[in-house]
């Protein structure tokens, strides 16, 4: 398995991913993952097996010395497979590269995989926000502060 940049040709495929990985009204519209794709701020990463896309991420630098996962989606049969690590590893170290300080993200309050994924990578919960998504689920927000890996 290994890591690539988005290409322009991505984007079907991953909006296909996106949405088999979230609820309707929760995953993005076509339009809404072309702009965080395309946005000069962000980065995508693209996880390949033997030329088929298993996951990607978005990341968004954000004001304040902030990094925020914008989606991270990984194909049902391949999570628990280190995808998401992987990902989420590319997506930590770029945000030390740009010298961000923390990077934050939101997960339904009642997504306990993801949950226990992130809060095992680190992240606290530092916020709820009640029905923050369309289907009513709250959200919680977690963050992880960053340090610096000795190279």
């Amino acid at each position: 398995m290994h890591l690539r940049d988005v290409r322009s040709e991505d984007l079907e495929t991953l909006y296909g991913i996106d949405q088999a990985c979230f609820a309707p009204g929760i995953a993005y519209s076509r339009e809404a993952l072309s702009e965080f794709i395309g946005n000069r701020r962000s980065r995508t990463w693209v996880a390949e097996e033997k030329g088929a896309v298993v996951g990607f991420l978005i990341a968004e630098r954000q004001a304040r010395k902030a990094a925020h996962i914008v989606t991270i989606d990984v194909v049902e049969s391949w999570r628990r497979r280190s995808v998401g690590s992987l990902l989420m590893d590319a997506a930590e170290d770029w945000a030390r590269e740009q010298k961000l300080e923390l990077v934050y993200l939101e997960a339904a309050e009642n997504n306990l995989p993801a949950r226990g994924f992130y809060e095992a990578r680190g992240y606290k919960k530092v916020d709820h926000v009640p029905e923050y998504y369309s289907d009513g689920a709250s959200a919680l927000i977690m963050l992880k502060w960053l340090k610096r890996r000795d190279l």
